[in-house]
């Protein structure tokens, strides 16, 4: 299970989990049934947090809270900035989560304050809740003006950049897919660097170019963008357009599969949802079907293998390996026709 991986990420220990089909929107997230089981295993086995693998509504959040005694309640949205922020290394990244952090938090600065609400009247609670409230979402919306405005001179410090790479002809390549599907670690094969690959969720946020040299000697640069991963919160996405501008201006697109994992498919449909939303949707794209030497042998192209269907889906899949090297040449190959068939057209 996805959220699994990412508590697991954020240095949570998974006890267990429990889950619930809801047809219509729910005050406390689950139903009265579920919550109470949930009450139930958090007492037995001593949990002291819960993740729920949606984002909540502020609402729902207080309500979980309140019905499990103070249990610590993060929905996925939270989790996943919590990675963000102990995985941005550089001075932009750090804007961008600190940005999206922000904009997840104003609307539930009013949670921090029910402690007033449950005194009732009297002396001491006449004003001071309210007031400390606006207090909080002013000097939040303030420091949100900020971030968005020196978020705004590193991408139009980005723009120049890009302009005189432009300039200079070189094309773009850019890297994209699903996170923890090996982008680094194919940007390290095809361009012999060492940028930091690990096999976690979001090892690396920040955009890494480095020079690609085909296979007839033409120089072309390869850009290494953020992961993505199902239901991205929309916080992030905008937080992160700067450097998602990076792979706007590409002349090709590389997309990164992990085809040894079990949920490929799903994995496939939201890189493509992403793309479509952030405009990329048309780009020329190569699919490179990474870590294919995690396959059963003689799985690989066979019209019997269960991959067949997957890879009728694909735009001009490559078989390959970031680890063994496995492919190489034929990403190379491909990477030239792809550009030369752009450049006669």
């Amino acid at each position: 299970m996805e959220l699994s991986e990412l508590a697991t990420g954020a240095g949570a220990e998974v006890i267990g989990a429990l889950t619930q089909n809801v047809k219509r929107h729910q005050n406390a997230y689950l139903g009265k049934g579920k919550l109470a089981e949930l009450k139930d295993i958090i007492i037995k086995k001593d949990i002291d947090t819960l993740i729920c693998d949606d984002e909540l509504h502020p609402n729902q959040q207080l309500e979980l809270e309140k019905f499990l005694d103070g249990v610590k309640v993060i929905d996925r949205t939270a989790l996943i900035l919590d990675i963000f922020a102990s995985n941005a290394q550089t001075k932009e990244g750090r804007l961008q989560v600190e940005l999206a952090q922000h904009e997840y938090l104003l609307p539930r600065l009013a949670g921090q304050w029910t402690h007033l609400e449950r005194l009732g009247g009297g002396i001491g609670t006449r004003g001071p809740g309210e007031s400390q409230i606006e207090t909080d979402r002013r000097l939040a919306r303030g420091r949100i003006q900020k971030l968005k405005k020196e978020i705004e001179k590193v991408r139009r410090h980005r723009e120049r950049y890009r302009v005189r790479r432009k300039s200079s002809d070189i094309p773009i390549i850019a890297l994209v897919g699903y996170t923890n599907a090996g982008k680094s670690t194919m940007l390290n094969q095809l361009t012999s660097s060492s940028v930091l690959s690990e096999n976690r969720m979001f090892s690396t946020l920040d955009p890494v170019t480095r020079q690609l040299r085909l296979l007839d000697g033409k120089t072309v640069l390869l850009t290494d963008t953020v992961g993505f991963i199902q239901k991205l919160p929309t916080t992030l996405i905008a937080a992160f357009r700067a450097t998602l501008e990076e792979a706007n201006e590409a002349d090709l697109i590389l997309h990164v599969v992990d085809v040894s994992h079990s949920m490929r498919d799903q994995q496939v449909n939201s890189v493509k949802d992403i793309l479509n939303e952030i405009g990329l949707a048309g780009k020329p794209m190569l699919t490179l079907l990474n870590k294919c030497d995690k396959l059963p042998e003689n799985n690989i192209e066979s019209e019997d293998s269960i991959l067949f269907n997957f890879l009728l889906s694909l735009d001009n899949p490559v078989f390959c390996s970031g680890f063994t090297g496995l492919g190489k040449k034929e990403i190379l190959k491909a990477i030239g026709e792809k550009l030369n068939k752009k450049t006669s057209a």
